[in-house]
């Protein structure tokens, strides 16, 4: 990772500066924010500009590849394990000893701008995931027809998740309101890790309706609403479609309990973390719809809802809010 950063620090010096509510310097990279890579701290260095910069120039798609593409903390975690246990589900029974009964999801399905694209890729059997934009991914991603499955979230709860994610590097126990307001006012004007939630939803939604046999684009809000319908349909479009056997056994069911929260959550916690990476747990929170309520106020919800409103119209993008779907259309 030392060599990555190296080779790319004069040109990311080179890049827009500004920080962020943390005080840590973001970088302005191809419309989109991200920090800068730490050869002493993995996760720095594994999501950091240099490794974006290094997967662009080095990593290289297969057209049997499925990209798992999310902004941070919209779901990406349940993605994973969703895809992983469709994909192997011939291969290991739902019992104590399936992978992610025992194993974080994240290290079922390795990010491209991490360990992937210096792996690439074969021990990932094709699936892999991304926080990278769609403007900024590896060329080889879009000319070699591999397929991408994005899904989006509520704004309100991608910040307050990423919020609290983001509190455990600093001070678990701070409750400091004017921290939250900092990080909202960054977040509201996208200086943020990988940039403006909105325009980062808006690239892939925009790519899902212009190549929707290859860009599959998925809702948070709706999966945990219907999640059997979601997942029939995620399995169809990975290329692993349930049988009518498989159905009629309650296959489905099986893999929606398998990865459900609660699961997944404990599975992360029953095991030491990895060396040198931040503790799995750290990825499970609550998981719910709508729990931003509980942490902004009434003018900041109108605010987000205000920038979702104008950013998301005319591209039939469905929003939970205020129980019920909201789908910003022309």
């Amino acid at each position: 990772m030392s060599i990555i950063i190296e080779q790319y620090k004069n040109t990311v010096a080179t890049l827009p500066m500004q920080k962020t509510w943390t005080d840590a310097p973001l970088y302005k990279y191809e419309g989109f924010w991200y920090h800068q890579g730490f050869w002493f701290q993995s996760e720095y260095a594994s999501f950091s500009l240099e490794a974006v910069m290094a997967s662009q120039d080095d990593f290289h798609a297969q057209p049997t590849d499925v990209f798992l593409a999310t902004y941070p903390k919209s779901g990406t975690t349940w993605l994973k394990a969703l895809a992983f246990a469709i994909t192997n589900r011939t291969k290991f029974s739902y019992g104590p000893t399936h992978p992610l009964a025992t194993t974080c999801p994240h290290d079922c399905v390795p990010y491209i701008e991490s360990e992937a694209y210096i792996n690439n890729p074969s021990y990932a059997n094709g699936l892999l995931a991304t926080h990278i934009p769609y403007t900024s991914l590896p060329k080889s991603i879009i000319s070699s027809g591999s397929r991408i499955v994005y899904i989006c979230r509520d704004p309100k709860d991608v910040f307050i998740s990423f919020w609290h994610f983001k509190k455990k590097y600093i001070d678990d126990s701070s409750t400091d309101p004017i921290m939250l307001e900092k990080a909202f006012e960054c977040f509201s004007k996208g200086v943020f890790e990988f940039g403006s939630s909105w325009d980062h939803v808006i690239g892939y939604r925009k790519a899902s309706l212009e190549w929707p046999d290859k860009i599959l684009f998925l809702n948070y809000e709706e999966m945990k609403r219907d999640a059997k319908n979601e997942v029939k349909k995620l399995a169809n479009f990975i290329g692993h479609p349930f049988t009518e056997e498989e159905e009629a056994k309650g296959e489905v069911e099986e893999i929606i309990k398998l990865c459900s929260f609660d699961k997944l959550s404990k599975a992360s916690k029953d095991r030491d973390a990895t060396p040198n990476v931040i503790s799995n747990d750290i990825f499970f929170r609550k998981g719910v719809v709508g729990d931003s309520v509980n942490h902004l106020t009434d003018e900041m919800i109108q605010i987000l809802d205000k920038i979702t409103t104008e950013k998301y119209e005319g591209l039939d993008i469905p929003i939970y809010n205020n129980d019920k779907f909201v789908v910003f259309e022309k």
